[in-house]
């Protein structure tokens, strides 16, 4: 048996040590928009940013974690490291980042035949991959 999906879609939670911050990088730079937010009982208050079909979701804990994701980008540990979103508009959006003061930490290159990529990290220091034309 295989999974069989409802949505053609994959939405992501995030947990943040600074939701403003966190929301002002992804609404400004990247765009997002906010699509709801709820209290989520005992956990926090998750808001819903809309990209495509899908939802990036920021949780904002009642209570610091006790830990943090451990660092050094996409190799600094296990499990799920970075987040890509697909633009048309990859140089524009990386110098938002950058003039938002985001950490540049691989400057826009080719990848593949036709493809580009960047990566910046988000607030908290997640990698954010950016794949464009």
């Amino acid at each position: 048996m295989t999974a069989k999906l409802a949505k053609q879609a994959l939405d992501l939670g995030v947990v943040t040590s600074n939701i403003e911050r966190s929301l002002a990088f992804y609404q400004g730079p990247l765009g997002f928009a906010k699509d709801s937010e709820f209290a989520f009982p005992g956990v926090g208050i998750l808001h819903r940013l809309r990209v495509g079909e899908s939802f990036f979701k920021l949780l904002a804990p009642e209570k610091p974690p006790a830990a943090r994701a451990p660092a050094g980008g996409i190799t600094g540990g296990i499990g799920f490291r970075y987040v890509t979103f697909m633009l048309s508009n990859l140089d524009e959006t990386v110098e938002a980042c950058r003039g938002f003061g985001a950490k540049i930490a691989v400057e826009p290159r080719a990848l593949r035949p036709g493809v580009r990529m960047a990566m910046v990290e988000d607030p908290d220091g997640n990698t954010v991959e950016l794949l464009g034309p």
